[in-house]
Order: structure tokens, then sequence, then C-alpha cells
């Protein structure tokens, strides 16, 4: 088997980046890795309303992410989990952090879209993919897990 020593573990906080989640933290206890989970607070594109631009506040939003990042927790105690929150597009926050960490393995969640949604809003994981130093396991949401333990 292979022996992974750091897995790192970008998360949205959807469903999909949830089931990934849990294959990482299978393979962190199976390998005694450490775990680095990471969030990418990207740039909030302000929505229009009624009023016009309703802003946003970027300090609501990291306190928000952190909480949700701090709110992770793997099922198995032995689980060495580190957690870390950065500014900036996901994909290339992914793999600055995997490359910070020396990641052996990098464990996310894919949305599977395909066609023109795919095309319009683009795919993390396949950027981080095709540019990653590491393997990559990207993990559907459609994934059934039950068999993980």
């Amino acid at each position: 088997m292979l022996h992974f020593h750091t897995i790192i573990h970008p998360t949205d906080f959807s469903a999909s980046s949830a089931n990934a989640f849990r294959y990482a933290c299978a393979l962190a206890r199976d390998c005694e890795a450490r775990l680095v989970v990471v969030h990418a607070l990207e740039p909030a594109v302000p929505m229009v309303g009624e009023a016009g631009l309703v802003p946003y506040e970027i300090e609501e939003l990291r306190i928000a992410a952190n909480q949700q990042l701090h709110g992770l927790s793997a099922s198995d105690p032995n689980v060495r989990l580190e957690r870390v929150l950065r500014d900036g597009p996901a994909p290339g926050t992914i793999l600055e952090v995997a490359d910070e960490f020396g990641a052996d393995l990098i464990v996310m969640g894919t949305h599977g879209r395909t066609g023109l949604s795919r095309m319009l809003m683009g795919s993390v994981a396949e950027m981080v993919m095709r540019r990653a130093r590491c393997p990559v396991l990207t993990v559907r949401e459609s994934t059934v897990t039950d068999e993980i333990k």
C-alpha cells in the first residue's frame, strides 16, 4: 500500500466536499498521515438587489468560513487535523498550500459538471489535477461512502 504523510483536503463546504472529506479522513487514519483541510476565501462578487449593489463585508465572510472550517472534525480522534484559511482563487490557493505543506496527496470533491456549466464555471478539480505536483484523488458527490469507516 502507498503511504502518505501529508494529505490536503480542499473544501468549499459543499456536499461534494463533505463526501471527499470522509475519504481524506479514512486515508489519513489508515496511513497515520496529517490531514490539512484548506478553504480558499475567494473574492466575493457584490450582488445586485432592488436597491442596487448589496455590499458584502469581507470580514464577516472570513469569520463565517473560519467557523465552518473549525466545525469540521474527523470521526476518528486519532486523525491529526490541521485547518488553513487563505484568501485567493481556489486552484492557486490549493496548489500553494499543497506545496507549502509538502503534500503527498490531494483529496477533493468534484461536482461532476459537464457541458456548458463546466465551460462557464470551470472546474477547480480539473485545474488542480493539471497543475499539482502530487497525485489528486477526486471524489464525486454521488459516490457511496457507507463502506468507509
